[in-house]
């Protein structure tokens, strides 16, 4: 047999707890079993793993079961707090303190026992909450990247179980209503309710207590709006989903609810036949894509991502960008030479000003697509760039593929084309010689810092929701 570390104690804990109630010595015990008493110590202290012939004559020299020794559950709520006291005393984190050790005695009391394990909780607790820097944070998402850049974008088992949900309402094809969300939340038992009073730092709340979602009673802008917001709290629910415990597994959960709501959104089979067929006529397009499913831009766009390589054979690249040319948010598994820090990351990076996605602020008819080939050191990728604004400034989004691609889309006539050098620095980040010669000891900007560069993400049982809003919202809906 073969016990984790957790386990072992708890046998241990469990031995001691029937031979003490049984009136025994180690001594007397261990005669009995065939067991030295410093042999017999070492197993109810955790730090040696008996064989079963051991266990076996354990169990039958104490009156009870095998499997009555090897429960996984602690004897006592006391032996409990012990084994919670001395796992929270082996973690990394205690380790760094440089604190001894300190082992539960007879003559501890249990309010003192108590005392203790809830101060390494609180330890614990306040740990999981200060991870999220944004160093970390932006680590675990480029980790995260990596790993969906590696299986194409695409997560079959979640585009199964949106087929198989939308299934169970009857959904037959074209865009998505409201009601046919309402009804795939009454199947979970859910009810959505549409409110204007929800805490500042949510999109939803849902209250599993009375199977309620709560909502905003209008879409955000430039977002996937009020069915997907609600597709995302299901979300939750159907993918079995547990309180975070890192930024990582946060940022997980984020990208398989929102993979979720997109495949309900646009169901992978009508979705593969739509592009299929606009392959063949070589006229893909995302507009087209959009339109045909009722979405966003950017929602068609990032779709294509999870579905274009692994059906279309069309390894391709997304980009959303902001009017000062910043990544914030991007994809690419087509050799696209993105702009990346120290860590990998892309996000905040600064896109060539050459490329489709910066040009095409400079559009005069910003209502339609902007076409472009671009060469790079990597080769030439031809793209497609929409542009558009929200309260927080302009943006782009753009949906590319190397030049062989290319001829699968609309757009691939368009004549325009520009060369980017990028990252060589003569290429658009430094100056011409003579503006540097002229203004350089002539100017003194004062530089735009952002308040989030310092800050560390917020904290709360996950990441950047204030908990005590979230609760008083709760109770003050109690009995609506």
């Amino acid at each position: 047999m073969s016990f984790h570390p957790a386990e072992l104690r708890t046998l241990g804990h469990r031995i001691r707890h029937a031979r003490l109630a049984a009136g025994l010595t180690l001594e007397q015990l261990g005669g009995t079993a065939g067991l030295t008493t410093s042999h017999l110590s070492l197993i109810e202290n955790g730090k040696r793993e008996p064989r079963l012939s051991a266990l076996s004559a354990l169990a039958e020299a104490l009156g009870t079961e095998l499997g009555e020794l090897l429960s996984p559950e602690a004897p006592s709520p006391r032996a409990a707090l012990e084994i919670e006291l001395e796992q929270a005393q082996s973690s990394d984190m205690y380790r760094t303190l440089a604190l001894p050790a300190l082992r539960p005695s007879r003559s501890m009391g249990d309010p003192v026992l108590e005392a203790l394990v809830g101060l390494h909780r609180e330890l614990q607790r306040r740990e999981r909450q200060a991870i999220a820097t944004p160093e970390e944070a932006r680590r675990a998402n480029t980790e995260l990247q990596a790993w969906m850049r590696a299986r194409d974008n695409h997560l079959p088992a979640i585009e199964a179980l949106a087929e198989d949900r939308l299934r169970l309402v009857g959904h037959a094809g074209g865009a998505l209503t409201h009601r046919t969300v309402s009804l795939m939340a009454e199947q979970l038992g859910l009810r959505l309710i549409y409110v204007d009073d929800l805490p500042a730092s949510t999109r939803s709340i849902t209250d599993l207590e009375n199977g309620r979602i709560y909502l905003p009673p209008a879409s955000i802008p430039g977002g996937h709006g009020l069915r997907a917001m609600a597709l995302q709290a299901m979300a939750h629910i159907l993918l079995e989903h547990t309180r975070p415990a890192n930024y990582a597994e946060f940022l997980m959960q984020r990208l398989e609810i929102n993979y979720y709501a997109a495949a309900c959104l646009m169901p992978e089979t009508a979705s593969v036949a739509f592009l299929q067929a606009a392959k063949q006529d070589r006229d893909l397009a995302v507009e087209d894509f959009r339109d045909a499913f009722g979405v966003t831009h950017e929602a068609a766009a990032l779709r294509l991502t999870n579905l274009s390589t692994r059906h279309l054979d069309i390894p391709l690249h997304f980009l959303r960008v902001g009017g000062d040319g910043a990544i914030l948010k991007a994809y690419a598994n087509d050799g696209l030479p993105l702009p990346s820090d120290v860590t990998g990351s892309v996000e905040g990076q600064l896109v060539c000003r050459r490329w489709a996605a910066r040009r095409a602020f400079a559009q005069t008819n910003r209502t339609t697509e902007f076409y472009q080939y671009t060469d790079t050191p990597e080769g030439t990728f031809w793209c497609a760039t929409q542009t558009g604004s929200t309260a927080d400034g302009d943006f782009s989004i753009s949906v590319g593929v190397p030049f062989a691609q290319s001829k699968w889309f609309r757009g691939r006539e368009t004549t325009v084309r520009a060369e980017s050098r990028c990252p060589e620095p003569s290429c658009c980040r430094r100056p011409p010689d003579e503006l540097s010669a002229r203004w350089r000891d002539r100017s003194w900007p004062s530089a735009r810092l952002h308040a989030h560069v310092l800050s560390p993400l917020p904290s709360g049982t996950f990441p950047g929701v204030d908990d005590n809003d979230v609760y008083r919202f709760l109770e003050r809906h109690q009995g609506g």
